[in-house]
């Protein structure tokens, strides 16, 4: 046995490595970064969970989910390894607890979210911390060519430098080519580096079966009689998900909606229920879901993965069929696959992008609220004056960082308040001698109304010389100790902004592009899978070399292609095309009347017009109440670009 089988026996009780993990462990203890692409299911986790016992400080890993964090953390725990994670879940005490044992070093690895670095105190903390290794886990989501882009994620190679971490190691179960080298050339990993294990999965059984819509219901009913054991439906809108599962409940189906409109107890509840492997009288069967399940859904025995919709994307297909059949028995994948689906999906894309006229208000709104160098925002207020939806606005000013037109310096929170619970003059003895008179200066820079009291930070620091950051430290450490309560809301973020690089035109254009690019990419990704799905050679040959997987077999014969069946997508039944632009004008005119007289200074395009009459929600929508009006959303079933046509014809006969 060699050593590292034996540490893996040791702590895990493993006798031996999966594919592709030995490798990835071996570069790692080399001190080389590496970036792991494995299938979902196949033991990713266990390469960061095994080397962090194997370095000396604390490893920190990055994941995208809360439920995610806590899966792994259950695993972790049971086997000995001291881990932890920070979300939003946790009271303060608790997340005091996790921050006092990752200081004290009891703590190998801590989980977090991405969003965390944007919290200050965190910053300040974590930059005390020597840490190991970085971990990032659905590292996809930092390759703007990966599905599931997080504009955030493209700040973590900054971080990385910032906190001087000299290992990363990335892990992602769906990456092209492409985003592979992407995702490497990010963090510096070299090509060699790169782990990739084959990606065909034998057991997996892929079923298209071509359904008109008014079918679907039956179709389902009639694979869910055919499939014993657990199941997931995965169906595109939330609403979808609880017509089918209560239509399945009324039959008798032990069936269960689950999406992200659900609180999280609920989420919790269900998720547990479907998980336990108790009698199955007691369980739920079938889980009918947006994609906001299944991430982190570490069941071995799914038998059954049914696509209601049509999925997002390859890569989301080739994620949400891969949670089927993880214990290597055999597993049915079926799609019933109708057009009827696919206006929604790519009307999302085109709710999405920002218009020019909005990155020029953005722009502008930068350049007017600069002050000696540095602009302040908070998103939710810039997302409604410049119109543009929240994750694209995150994705646009990431690309002005990348750009070098600005730099985030810090975030805050505007609004920072607290209650005294224990009796502040006494707590004088408990400050560092060094703090003293700073203490004393802060009791007396407090406004109070009532119990709650605001640090006035300008006055503090023109009369003491305090900063926000030495008043934080004091309010943060009273904290700890319980002597008051700290409260704190409306992130703000600051940014740095470098007026010299600042050419409103230039900016302007390269934005324009660059989600341009992004509209046809996300376009071009639906047309891609829309093309897959209709192939005559054997499909899981083809999802395989999609992924640059070269060596799965040319006829996996587990597929309808190779059972003879070539999917042809049946022409949808929809009215008379022109049916549906009857009433176009007076939706276009009550709509054009109504932001007139709510929001005059709004320019009415016909890309704003089509948004409303598909119900793409935008944030001007919410502030005129537009949903209110008879127009919203009634062409939703429509194709955004016919819409858009209709109506640009519309307005170019008015004039």
């Amino acid at each position: 046995m060699t050593p590292l089988v034996q540490g893996l026996h040791g702590v895990f009780g493993f006798t031996e490595f999966r594919q592709g993990q030995q490798q990835t462990i071996e570069q790692l203890l080399a001190g080389h970064s590496s970036l792991a692409v494995f299938p979902t299911g196949s033991g990713k986790s266990l390469c960061y969970q095994f080397t962090a016992t194997q370095l000396p400080n604390l490893t920190l890993v990055i994941s995208p989910l809360i439920a995610l964090m806590h899966d792994q953390l259950a695993f972790l725990t049971s086997k000995g390894i001291p881990a932890a994670c920070l979300d939003s879940s946790q009271n303060k005490d608790e997340s005091q607890a996790v921050m006092s044992g990752v200081q004290s070093g009891a703590i190998k690895i801590l989980m977090i979210s991405v969003e965390r670095f944007k919290n200050e105190r965190f910053r300040r903390f974590i930059k005390r911390i020597p840490i190991s290794m970085l971990v990032v886990d659905e590292a996809h989501c930092i390759s703007e060519w990966g599905h599931n882009f997080r504009p955030d994620y493209l700040k973590l190679p900054s971080y990385q430098q910032e906190l001087a971490i000299p290992l990363v190691l990335l892990l992602t179960a769906t990456a092209t080519r492409r985003v592979q080298r992407d995702m490497a050339q990010k963090f510096a990993i070299h090509p060699e580096h790169i782990v990739q294990t084959g990606f065909y999965r034998h057991n997996l059984d892929i079923d298209l079966m071509p359904v008109q819509s008014h079918e679907k219901l039956s179709a389902l009913k009639s694979v869910l009689n055919e499939t014993q054991g657990a199941s997931i439906v995965y169906v595109t809108l939330q609403k979808t998900a609880e017509d089918i599962a209560h239509a399945l409940q009324a039959e008798g189906y032990s069936a269960t909606a689950y999406h992200a409109g659900l609180d999280s107890e609920t989420r919790s509840t269900i998720q547990a229920s479907f998980m336990s492997d108790k009698s199955i009288t007691s369980k739920t069967r079938i889980i009918v879901a947006t994609i906001a399940f299944g991430m982190g859904i570490d069941k071995a025995d799914i038998r059954l993965v049914v696509h209601f919709d049509l999925p997002k994307s390859i890569e989301n297909y080739s994620q949400e069929i891969g949670r089927a059949g993880r214990d290597n028995q055999a597993s049915r994948c079926v799609l019933l696959a109708s057009l009827e689906g696919l206006s929604t999906l790519e009307n999302f894309v085109y709710g999405d992008t920002p218009e020019p006229q909005n990155i020029d208000n953005l722009l502008s709104t930068i350049t007017e609220e600069t002050v000696t160098g540095e602009w302040e925002t908070q998103l939710y207020g810039l997302s409604n004056l410049t119109n543009i939806r929240s994750l694209p606005l995150k994705t646009l000013l990431v690309q002005l960082e990348l750009l070098g037109a600005i730099t985030p310096k810090y975030s805050y929170y505007a609004d920072v308040r607290l209650k005294w619970e224990g009796d502040r003059v006494a707590f004088a003895s408990q400050i560092p001698a060094e703090w003293q008179a700073a203490y004393q200066a802060l009791l007396k820079g407090i406004q109070y109304k009532k119990i709650w009291g605001t640090p006035d930070f300008d006055k503090l620091f023109n009369e003491a010389g305090l900063s926000r950051g030495n008043v934080l430290q004091m309010l943060e450490f009273a904290a700890d100790q319980q002597v008051l309560t700290l409260e704190s809301k409306g992130l703000t973020e600051v940014y740095q902004v470098h007026t010299d690089h600042f050419h409103h035109q230039t900016l302007a254009n390269q934005l324009h592009q660059y989600v341009a690019d992004k509209q046809s990419a996300e376009i071009a990704r639906i047309a891609t899978m829309i093309r897959f799905f209709q192939l005559d050679r054997c499909l899981n040959n083809n999802l395989a070399r999609y992924f640059g997987d070269q060596n799965a077999p040319e006829h996996c014969g587990h597929c309808s292609v190779c059972r003879g069946n070539v999917l042809v997508f049946q022409p949808s039944t929809t009215d008379n095309e022109q049916e549906w632009q009857n009433h176009l004008a007076e939706y276009v005119q009550e709509f054009v009347q109504h932001i007139k007289a709510k929001s005059p200074t709004t320019p009415i395009t016909a890309v704003l017009i089509a948004r409303f009459l598909t119900g793409l929600t935008q944030p001007i929508f919410t502030k005129i109440k537009a949903r209110q009006l008879s127009g919203f959303g009634v062409y939703e079933t429509q194709r955004y670009v016919v819409v858009s046509d209709a109506v640009t014809q519309r307005l170019a006969h008015k004039h």
